[in-house]
């Protein structure tokens, strides 16, 4: 088992996942395996930079206390001797497949993928198997992060990458036996414009319907839409042999914060379809002003998040597990008609706020630097912080389809989740400012009059490094 570390610095964060030092990014080869969950992870331990590139591996009975196990994959071979990229797991006969893209840079610099297979007996140690198949010549180079799944007695292999017209796509690979992989093509057959690349490609296979999550890269800002420099997003419609048959041309951006990234699903033992994403990406100069980076780490994961699909609309909510988090929980409902700020001893905390007919507009600010608002004219809701490069204040927003019905927060010294109207929309952002306070405030008394909960749970700090 990994040896851990201890991490009291100013920002950790305790019950989203993050490596124990380094840097972390994309959640791979997300599986329920041996009665445990695995979560892989693009992981540099060597540093805070995107260099190094492992997959590190934490387990887990219950999605809440984990256990990191020493690295699954390193970059030792001369297919992925400059990083094991991402890529996605498969159980088959007992034993654990590792696909992933092994990237290298020739003598000239310039950059090799391939697709590359690791296989364990245990889930614990893998041995590499190598390149899978070679590409197709009408693409670049950046081709990455393949996904598996199977439907009936076909395994299928989704793929990121870039036209030699250096427009985003992803392809599709078919095998009868896991091991031979023959390409069927593009994943759409009308291929929408749409972003220079497509990273960490996903079809969730829901009852249904099916979802094409993926991160396209390039895309210009529209109004509240497209703020982050990349974005991930979804389409609602059909797979069938091969391709993807969209419901129309909609991309609707799967969260609407400043950091949620490169998500990854799996099936567990219960049936659910459930979601790890990145927190997160950002401008290299942003990244390079992170201030945990003097204490030695940078980034975690978003919580696991259950997947539906309620009228057409793919809903979000942390999987049921979280409430193993809760140490107390207080009812302060009777109390917010005479106080507009409120104090707790813990910054890891759930808020549940209820209302039972739409609320007026209101700002409500956390901590003295995350302020979330209503605009009800318009129902839309509004998420802003400090940018810890800047110091300029920023925002993101979301036009609801519906009225403001509740909003339930999930807060840590530099993390936030919100989840609006039961999971309909998500905010993820990260948040670093000296100046926070443990105190929440109102700007305006009048969103109370409909309040019918509003409850707080204090969290425990489940993820310690001893």
């Amino acid at each position: 088992m990994l040896e851990k570390e201890r991490t009291d610095d100013t920002y950790t964060v305790y019950y989203h996942l993050r490596a124990p030092h380094g840097l972390i990014n994309d959640p791979n080869g997300l599986i329920y395996y041996r009665n445990q969950y695995h979560v892989f992870f693009q992981w540099n331990p060597e540093g805070t930079t995107h260099e190094n590139k492992t997959w590190g591996h934490a387990v887990s009975d219950d999605l809440i206390n984990w256990d990191f196990l020493e690295p699954a994959l390193e970059p030792t071979d001369w297919f992925d001797k400059n990083g094991c990229y991402s890529g996605s797991a498969f159980e088959k006969d007992g034993k654990l497949y590792l696909f992933y893209t092994g990237n290298v840079r020739n003598a000239d610099g310039d950059r090799e993928s391939y697709q590359c297979l690791a296989v364990s007996e245990d889930g614990v140690r893998f041995e590499k198997k190598g390149p899978l198949f070679e590409h197709p010549k009408m693409y670049t180079a950046h081709l990455r992060d393949p996904k598996i799944w199977k439907e009936g007695e076909t395994y299928w292999m989704v793929l990121g990458a870039q036209r030699e017209d250096l427009k985003g796509t992803a392809l599709v690979y078919r095998s009868t036996d896991i091991l031979n992989w023959t390409f069927e093509g593009e994943i759409m057959d009308a291929l929408p414009d749409f972003g220079y690349m497509w990273e960490c490609p996903d079809v969730l296979k829901l009852e249904n319907k099916d979802i094409f999550v993926f991160s396209p890269q390039g895309l210009e800002p529209e109004g509240v839409l497209y703020q982050n420099i990349f974005q991930t997003g979804y389409m609602l419609g059909h797979f069938q042999e091969g391709v993807f048959l969209p419901d129309n041309d909609e991309f609707i951006e799967m969260d609407r914060g400043f950091e949620f990234y490169a998500p990854q699903s799996f099936t567990d033992n219960q049936n659910r379809t459930i979601v790890f994403g990145w927190m997160g990406t950002m401008p290299p100069e942003e990244e390079a002003a992170v201030p945990t980076i003097k204490d030695g780490w940078i980034h975690h994961l978003s919580l696991p998040r259950e997947i539906k699909l309620i009228s057409n609309k793919l809903v979000q909510q942390p999987v049921e597990e979280v409430k193993m988090l809760r140490l107390k929980s207080s009812e302060i409902l009777e109390y917010i008609s005479q106080i507009d700020k409120i104090r707790f001893n813990t910054p890891e905390q759930e808020i549940e706020c209820v209302w039972t007919e739409e609320p007026a507009s209101f700002a409500w600010t956390l901590r003295d630097e995350v302020a979330v608002s209503y605009e009800a004219a318009e129902n839309k809701l509004t998420v802003e912080r400090t940018n810890w490069l800047t110091s300029k204040r920023e925002t993101r927003s979301v036009y609801l389809d519906e009225p403001l019905t509740s909003l339930r927060l999930f807060l840590e010294d530099s993390a936030m989740e919100l989840y609006v109207n039961a999971g309909r929309e998500v905010f993820s952002l990260r948040y670093f400012n000296e100046q926070r306070t443990d105190f929440w405030e109102w700007q305006n008394d009048d969103w109370k009059e409909y309040v019918s909960q509003l409850t707080v749970h204090e969290l425990k700090k489940a993820i310690l490094f001893a």
